[in-house]
């Protein structure tokens, strides 16, 4: 197990959502942060609303998880600050609307660079640290959509997939090499955050409408709050799981992909439907 108290913890996304909720709920638990972030405001309340409640060192970062240089600085300025840093995780996302023919290959690399990538980056930035600690862990963030795919969401479940692949791999090999280094992948189901709501739409979207009924859509299905979320999280950590996942919903669909990996949609369909139906 990797325990909370007295680590120091690099958390991206950090400003919001599931991140903001982990870098609280960490604090609270006895542990130093590193918090990384595109808005840097949203890091700033966030380093606030811990310093009036937890005596923890706490290091803002803005940092764009698209570039690798910007993960390179994160990593030897948050190392340096924080020596003692043996967790990482990997949490900073986003989403974009649209079927395959109504997104552009640009707008799927900016995603794939975010989601997937800026993990692959991040990894490789901390690794020779936390391989240096007595016990450390990575944390990444994949998704439901890295187990299930829906329509409407190739470039999101792409990264997804990717994420789950790249760290069950690699997870593999810290394994097979006696490393210090453990590694969960998260699979969330519905959580509310603003992530749906702060997406881009594929060039190919004219219809507001659509749009908004998406959103609509994810907010009636995220049941689990981010702070339940974080919650799982370090339960995680601190247990060494290797998959953590959150939420009923994810639960589910996990179990149904197992039973029916060719036909599992057909069945989510009509319990979208039915649940659609039972909350009018």
């Amino acid at each position: 197990m990797t325990a909370i108290r007295g680590a120091a913890a690099a958390v991206t996304g950090a400003a919001s959502g599931i991140g903001r909720a982990l870098a609280l709920e960490l604090a609270a638990r006895g542990c130093d942060l590193a918090l990384a972030d595109r808005d840097e405001a949203g890091l700033q309340a966030v380093a606030a609303e811990i310093a009036k409640a937890h005596s923890r060192k706490v290091t803002i970062h803005r940092v764009d998880v698209s570039e690798p240089s910007q993960i390179e600085a994160f990593a030897q300025a948050a190392t340096s600050s924080h020596p003692g840093l043996n967790i990482v995780v990997n949490n900073a996302g986003v989403a974009l609307l649209g079927q395959f023919n109504e997104i552009d290959q640009a707008q799927m690399d900016w995603l794939m660079n975010i989601n997937f990538w800026g993990v692959v980056h991040a990894t490789r930035a901390f690794l020779p640290h936390l391989s240096r600690q007595g016990e450390a862990h990575i944390v990444n963030l994949s998704s439901i959509f890295g187990i299930v795919a829906p329509p409407g969401q190739t470039a999101y479940a792409a990264a997804k997939f990717a994420v789950r692949g790249f760290s069950e791999s690699l997870r593999h090999e810290l394994q097979m090499a006696g490393s210090p280094v453990r590694l969960s992948v998260v699979h969330p189901g519905g959580v509310a955050t603003n992530i749906a709501r702060n997406s881009r739409s594929g060039t190919g979207i004219t219809d507001n409408a659509h749009r908004a009924q998406s959103i609509e859509r994810f907010d009636a299905f995220a049941r689990t709050r981010p702070a339940a979320a974080a919650l799982r999280i370090i339960q995680g950590i601190e247990k060494n799981a290797p998959r953590i996942l959150i939420g009923k919903d994810a639960r589910f669909m996990d179990l149904l992909q197992r039973l029916r990996p060719g036909t599992y949609w057909s069945v989510l369909v009509r319990r979208f439907e039915m649940a659609a139906k039972a909350g009018k």
